[in-house]
C-alpha cells in the first residue's frame, strides 16, 4: 500500500499540481480545502493517513489550528505549506509541533526530499513497489535490482512508478506522456519517451533486448508485469 497523504490547501492550482505530482512519486494523496473538513477527515481517518501538508491559510481557519489539534491527539507528522515564510510563521509552526516548514513557491524535488525525511524520521512504514525483481522504495526513493541498487534519472524513477502503479495494464504512449509531465516544466515529446523506456529497460532488464519486465504491445503500448 502506498504512503497516504492528506493535503490540506485552499489555493484549486496547488492542489491540482501537487497532488499529480505526488500521485506520480508514488503517493496516494488526499484533498481538502478547510479546517473545518480537514479536521473532520484527520478524526474519522487519522489511522490511514501519513504525513500532513498543511497550508497556513485556509478557507474557514487557519492551519496552526490544525495541526495544534492534530498534535493534541496523535503523533501524525505534519509539514507546514505557506507563502508566509517570516520568522513568527516558522516559529509558531515548529513550536506548534509541526515537523518542517516549506515556503511557497517551493520546487518539487525539494519537497519530495523533505517529505521522505520527515516519513523515515517518524518511523512511517515504507511504501514499496514491485516489478519482477525490482524493488522500489517510494518513501526512499531507492531502486534495487536483485538487492543492488540501481541508480536512475528523475525521469527514468517516474517512468518505472507508473509502470509499477499500473503493472498488468497496458499503457498507451499518450498515457505514458501523461504521466511523466514534469510539473516543473520539463518537456517530454514522443521521441524522448522512446529513449527513456530503452534507458530504463537496460537499467531494469536482465535481456534489455528481450523485457521480461516492461513488454512492448504491439500497436497499443506497453504492459509492465
Amino acid at each position: 500500500m502506498n504512503n497516504r497523504i492528506l493535503l490540506v490547501e485552499d489555493d484549486t492550482e496547488i492542489i491540482k499540481n501537487l497532488s499529480m505530482f505526488l500521485r506520480k512519486e508514488g503517493f496516494e494523496t488526499i484533498s481538502v480545502r478547510g479546517q473545518k473538513d480537514a479536521l473532520e477527515y484527520i478524526e474519522e481517518n487519522a489511522a490511514e493517513i501519513d504525513l500532513v501538508l498543511l497550508d497556513v491559510s485556509l478557507e474557514d481557519g487557519n492551519g496552526f489550528s490544525v495541526c495544534a489539534a492534530i498534535k493534541a491527539t496523535s503523533d501524525l507528522p505534519v509539514i507546514f505549506l505557506s507563502a508566509s515564510g517570516d520568522e513568527y510563521s516558522v516559529v509558531t509552526g515548529l513550536d506548534l509541533g509541526a515537523d518542517d516548514y516549506v515556503g511557497k513557491p517551493f520546487k518539487p524535488r525539494e519537497l519530495m526530499s523533505r517529505i521522505r525525511s520527515v516519513l523515515r524520521r517518524c518511523g512511517k512504514t515504507l511504501s514499496i513497489l514491485e516489478l519482477g525483481d525490482i524493488r522500489i522504495d517510494t518513501a526512499a526513493g531507492n531502486v534495487q535490482k536483485k538487492g543492488q541498487e540501481i541508480f536512475l534519472s528523475a525521469l527514468e524513477y517516474r517512468l518505472l512508478l507508473v509502470f509499477a502503479t499500473n503493472k498488468g495494464k497496458i499503457l498507451s504512449r499518450t498515457k505514458l506522456l501523461q504521466e511523466i509531465w514534469d510539473v516543473a516544466g520539463e518537456f517530454v515529446n514522443d521521441n524522448t519517451l522512446t529513449v527513456y523506456i530503452k534507458r530504463l529497460r537496460q537499467k531494469i532488464e536482465s535481456d534489455p533486448q528481450k523485457p521480461k519486465i516492461i513488454k512492448t504491445v504491439r500497436g497499443l503500448g506497453y504492459r509492465a508485469n
